[in-house]
This record gives C-alpha cells, sequence and structure tokens, in this order.
C-alpha cells in the first residue's frame, strides 16, 4: 500500500502534467488563482498541497475531469 508521501507526489505529478498540457507555467496558474509564483511552485514541489487547492487550480485551467491513471 502507498504511504503518505506517495500519494502527495502522484497528486503533483496529476497537477503539474494538467499544467503542461494547457501550455500554463506556474506563474499563470499563481495569476490565476490569486497567488504567488513562488507559493505555488514551493507546493508543487514538495507535493504538500490541500485538495481544494488542487480542485481550485484545475478549475482555473479549465479542467472539467481528471483522469488518475
Amino acid at each position: 500500500m502507498p504511504d503518505q508521501s506517495d500519494w502527495e507526489a502522484k497528486a503533483a505529478n496529476i497537477l503539474k502534467a494538467e499544467l503542461k498540457r494547457q501550455g500554463v507555467t506556474y506563474a499563470q496558474l499563481a495569476e490565476l488563482i490569486g497567488d504567488k509564483e513562488p507559493n505555488v511552485r514551493n507546493k508543487l514541489s514538495r507535493g504538500k498541497f490541500s485538495a481544494a487547492f488542487l480542485l481550485q487550480s484545475l478549475d482555473a485551467i479549465g479542467r472539467t475531469d481528471l483522469q488518475l491513471q
């Protein structure tokens, strides 16, 4: 069974992949969600962010569905 850090890494990788697919940079995401680029970059590099941040980010880049595999 994966541990907590495995799940955090998976969540970060999913969001990073979606940003890449949409052609959205960390700076652009930060602007879209009203945050600062270093904060967004740190959240994604650490993989430590809330489900709310994940959903807010996906909504901001226009994603309405998500593939987990």
